[in-house]
Parts: structure tokens; C-alpha cells; sequence
């Protein structure tokens, strides 16, 4: 459908009306129908309890919604779980670990994709670390020269969340699968603002919370799991509902779901799951490929506005296919106002953007407007 009017978005995202809301890429705010999913949740649940909702019919309508907007083969592969950190840890507690295997990341990644796989150093398994360049990038030369013989997995962000690189995934899931390896990703930088297709990329495991780019709560995200994967994996939390014939409470037939219900151990956040289903859905009609369109010509404009100030951006931009929804910038010489006065200062004038290793970070979504961006670049002192 084509970009929606400005009048719409004022409706899908009321903040509008009372900012400059540029942090996406931390915890943004929740879309117009993600907040009425919540208020109708609560309604319903205080008049009628469970009667005559149709709550579970709707989680599998919002599982296919995940699995559209990612390129999943069905519902069969999407799990929810209530974050990111979730979803990774699953896999890396939930497969036959060897002493002697390894794991490649990057010396850059957000904790939530760094500390489920040092924790298995305890087990005897080799964490091996790729370094960020000085320009911000991570070369995809330099985790393919990581993966070895004893590489179990390669676990990844699709976008770095303090320099809004994004990295080619297919080429590593290739030398990955070759080397009998799988590729795990932190998408939450990127899924909801950018095409993230995971059968032609090549993604094994994916994991993504909603609170980012999928303007959804906090607590509720999605885990993707490879069809042919599910059974390799042993739940990293055993309970009820991850087992075959479920709700037959008094049979206890403990046998896992052959798909990715083996990941869900008990009851739903359905308020959650339902918030994340109506953005998702808002999502999907405007179509991911204009999202990023959007988002892409935010982000360009904002650099210009940036340069034209003696600004420098430290995101990797050269490249189209190593941009994001994130750009991260710091301030000339010149300027000697503290970087924690800067946001402060901005914050009062109802912009909102962040520091982030050192450095200022912006990420606009689809719904913010040219003036917005305009808005920010004069208001950043001058030199």
C-alpha cells in the first residue's frame, strides 16, 4: 500500500503529537493498535475472563503475521518468548554441547548475544571473537576466517547496536553450513525496519523482542527455529505446554513438540503476543520494502544535515547494503558541550535521542517526518 498520509500516522503513532522520538533502536514507543490490542486485552479479560475471545485462534493469526514478515515457511517455526536474551540463550542451552566446540561472535555484541555463549565456557567450549574495525565495520572475511572444523555456531546481529553496521548474512550462513555450522542472529536491530528474509539468508535461529523496530511492548518478541532444526534442540525450559498432547493435563506423556511449540514451556503473555500482532499487522500492510525506503531516506538526510555541520558519522554508510536504522555521529572538535548536556538539552525540546558507547545515536522510524530530522540537526550546537 502506499506510505500512509500524515494524518494516519498521527493516528498509528499519537507520540506525533508530542515529540521527536529518535530511539528506535532502544525501547520505542508502542504503535496506536499495539496500545488499543493492550486496552482490548484488558477489557475483555476483566468482563469475561477467557470466555469467548478466541485468544489462542488469534496467537497462531500472529505467529503467521511473523512468519510473513521474516519469510519463515509457517507458523510451525515461530516461538514467542518474552526477549531476545530468551530466544539466544535457547539455543545456546538447548544444544549437545562437546568440550572442544566453538562459537563465534564479534567483540562488539549487545550482552544478550554475548553471555549465554560465554556461559558455556564452563562446559569447555571455545568462544572465538571477531574484532570490530576503526571504521565501524565487521568485516565478513574476518568471521568467515573464525569459522574452524570444532565451529558449533555463529551467532551474530544482522545490525550492531552501537555503530549500525549491517552485515551480510548469507555469505557467513554459507561457510557457516559448509562447515556444518549453524547461523544464529540477533535481529532486533533489524527485524520490523528492514527485509529480513530468513530462508534466503540462510538463518538457522533467529531471535527478535518487540519493544525496537516492531513498536510493540516490552517482554514479547519472537524466536524463529528452522524446521529441520527443532528436534536438535532441547528445551531451556521444560514445563507444560512444550509437550505433545498438552492441555490432556492428567496423561503426563512427557514427549517435546516436534516444532517450535517445544520453546514455549507455559502459559502465553497474551497481551503481549496480541500488542506485537496488531503492529505487526500495520507492519505487513505498509510493507516492510517501503519501511526501509522511508527509513533509508531519514537516515541519508539526517547524515547530510549532520556533514553540513561538521558532524562525523561513524555508521558504516559508503554502502547501501551495510546501512540501518541507526546512525551513530559524533560532534566536531569544536564542540565542547558534553555529549550527556547535548541529549539532555535535546530532550527538552521533545527530541529524543541517546549516547551510546561514547558516541550519539539517532534511529528514526518509517512514521517520523523530514522536520523532525531537521528539527534535530539545528538544534546540535554548533561549532
Amino acid at each position: 500500500m502506499p506510505m500512509l498520509t500524515d494524518a494516519e500516522l498521527r493516528r498509528q503513532f499519537p507520540i506525533l503529537d508530542r515529540m521527536a522520538f529518535l530511539n528506535h533502536a532502544g525501547v520505542g514507543p508502542c504503535s496506536g493498535p499495539a496500545a488499543e490490542a493492550l486496552a482490548t486485552y484488558g477489557r475483555q479479560s476483566a468482563e469475561a475472563a477467557y470466555i469467548g475471545h478466541g485468544w489462542y485462534k488469534r496467537v497462531i493469526e500472529v505467529k503467521q503475521a511473523a512468519a510473513r514478515l521474516i519469510n519463515a515457511r509457517g507458523h510451525h517455526e515461530i516461538a514467542f518468548v518474552g526477549n531476545t536474551s530468551a530466544g539466544l540463550a535457547q539455543v545456546a542451552r538447548g544444544l549437545d554441547w562437546r568440550r572442544g566446540d566453538e562459537v563465534v561472535i564479534t567483540g562488539v555484541e549487545y550482552p544478550a548475544n554475548r553471555y549465554p555463549w560465554i556461559d558455556l565456557e564452563r562446559f569447555g567450549v571455545r568462544v572465538r571473537e571477531v574484532e570490530q574495525e576503526s571504521d565501524g565495520r565487521i568485516h565478513v572475511e574476518d568471521v568467515i576466517n573464525e569459522i574452524r572444523d570444532r565451529t558449533r555456531v555463529v551467532s551474530i546481529s544482522h545490525v550492531q547496536w552501537a555503530s549500525g553496521h549491517r552485515i551480510d548474512l548469507k555469505a557467513i550462513s554459507d561457510e557457516a553450513h559448509a562447515a556444518g555450522a549453524y547461523l544464529c542472529v540477533d535481529a532486533i536491530q533489524s527485524v520490523g525496519v528492514l527485509p529480513v528474509d530468513v530462508q534466503a539468508m540462510g538463518i538457522d535461529f533467529l531471535a527478535a523482542d518487540g519493544h525496537k523496530w516492531l513498536v510493540a511492548p516490552e517482554g514479547c518478541g519472537i524466536f524463529y527455529c528452522h524446521e529441520d532444526h527443532a528436534q536438535n534442540l532441547h528445551p531451556a525450559t521444560v514445563g507444560w505446554m512444550n509437550m505433545v498432547d498438552a492441555t490432556n493435563w492428567g496423561d503426563y506423556r512427557f514427549e517435546f513438540q516436534s516444532d517450535a511449540r517445544r520453546f514455549e514451556p507455559g502459559s502465553y503473555n497474551l497481551p503481549g503476543i496480541f500488542a506485537l500482532g496488531a503492529s505487526i499487522d500495520l507492519l505487513l500492510e505498509v510493507g516492510i520494502d517501503a519501511v526501509w525506503e522511508r527509513v533509508e531516506a531519514l537516515t541519508s538526510r539526517l547524515c547530510d544535515g549532520l556533514a553540513s555541520k561538521g558532524y562525523r558519522v561513524f555508521s558504516p554508510r559508503d554502502d547501501p547494503n551495510e546501512r540501518s536504522g541507526i546512525v551513530v555521529f559524533e560532534p566536531p572538535s569544536s564542540v565542547t558541550v558534553p555529549l550527556t548536556k547535548i541529549v539532555t538539552d535535546l530532550q527538552t525540546q521533545g527530541i529524543v535521542i541517546v549516547i551510546r558507547e561514547g558516541r550519539l545515536r539517532a534511529s528514526p522510524h518509517f512514521y517520523n517526518s523530514e522536520s523532525q530530522i531537521d528539527v534535530l540537526v539545528e538544534a546540535l550546537p554548533e561549532g
